[in-house]
């Protein structure tokens, strides 16, 4: 590729970040994103760092990835000129102030330290938890025993504490009234059955790159991730990581495939067996995809009504790159069925369960 290729491409890149930034929404990202696509334009020093990368898919958000480094840095306070800037460290949001230290930033980067960066949309976004508590609920409803969650693409595994968070709705509530993690009046068109708790049992999960949340690198590393403007999810991420320093759950690093794979061979009779996912799907090879698949349908094929099999997923949908759909396939003998239509991040799931 040449470097005028290269530079058209990471533009188109970048201005596809930009709408994402803007869709989240992102001020403060929206802007910085827009100067770096100038600044690649001119041969700066995104360019310099980002050009290497240009022929990689957009999917690994290698632009997001350099502005998730920058925000490491000012969190863990390497950069304290650029923190008076960062509103996730108490700072004015003033992103035109904020640019010239961000490039600044990047010309200190060693371009090699971005294939090192785990993707900034990180599986362990609590507010998923907000549509993953219907599908538990379903099954809660439909079995009545106890739970055996089992994550795929865990991350820091904030999203297996999801029946201690909060969740109120059409003059139901479940989970702990005290719990920091609130969904009230969280779905539109219908709610969950939040009547039915579920009581899980056992709770496990597996990452490539397990991220602990009980160590402070790992809690800065997870706050990294998130876009600096976005208070709201940068609140409930801390109160998850709380939660999770109080009740610490087993994240094995392992590929998906062969983890499951293991798990499922370990029978449950008297639970249900409810394997989880949420935003994981799509940055899977399609070996991996189908050995997944392969492993839950054989579990689901020996499964009886004493020892249920769930597959339960939040993914992006077919048809559009911003739906996200939660849908639950159950065994032995259920159909799959679309539960609830939510986004990627804080956003009300329209419920047709």
């Amino acid at each position: 590729m040449s470097d005028s290729e290269a530079r058209e491409r990471l533009a188109a890149d970048l201005d596809a970040y930009h709408a994402v930034a803007e869709a989240s929404p992102s001020p403060f990202y929206a802007t910085l994103l827009a100067r770096m696509r100038e600044d690649v334009i001119a041969g700066g020093p995104t360019w310099e760092l980002l050009r290497r990368y240009a022929d990689q898919p957009r999917e690994e958000y290698y632009g997001f990835r350099a502005l998730a480094g920058v925000h490491h840095e000012v969190l863990s306070g390497e950069r304290p000129e650029l923190a008076a800037h960062y509103p996730s460290a108490g700072g004015d949001g003033d992103t035109g102030a904020a640019w010239p230290g961000v490039r600044e930033a990047f010309a200190d980067h060693d371009p090699e330290l971005l294939a090192e960066l785990r993707h900034p949309l990180q599986t362990n976004e609590t507010s998923r938890c907000g549509a993953l508590i219907g599908g538990f609920c379903e099954v809660a409803q439909a079995d009545g025993l106890p739970i055996r969650a089992l994550e795929l693409g865990s991350s820091a595994g904030l999203n297996l504490h999801l029946d201690r968070y909060r969740y109120e709705a059409g003059g139901l509530a479940l989970g702990p009234a005290d719990s920091p993690i609130r969904f009230a009046d969280y779905w539109v068109g219908g709610v969950p059955h939040l009547d039915a708790a579920p009581r899980i049992e056992s709770r496990a999960g597996c990452d490539l790159e397990p991220v602990d949340p009980a160590s402070d690198a790992g809690s800065v590393a997870l706050q990294a991730y998130l876009f600096p403007d976005g208070r709201e999810r940068l609140r409930e991420l801390r109160a998850a990581i709380e939660i999770a320093r109080e009740r610490p759950v087993e994240v094995e690093r392992a590929s998906a495939d062969d983890w499951v794979a293991e798990r499922l061979a370990e029978h449950a009779p008297g639970r249900s067996t409810v394997v989880f996912h949420s935003i994981f799907w799509t940055y899977l090879p399609e070996s991996v995809r189908h050995r997944i698949a392969a492993a839950i349908e054989a579990a689901g094929a020996s499964a009886t009504t004493e020892a249920p099999v769930h597959w339960l997923r939040y993914e992006v949908g077919a048809d559009s790159p911003v739906d996200v759909e939660l849908r639950l396939r159950s065994w032995p003998g259920g159909p799959d069925r679309l539960l609830g239509v939510g986004r990627h991040h804080l956003h009300p799931v329209r419920w047709v369960g």
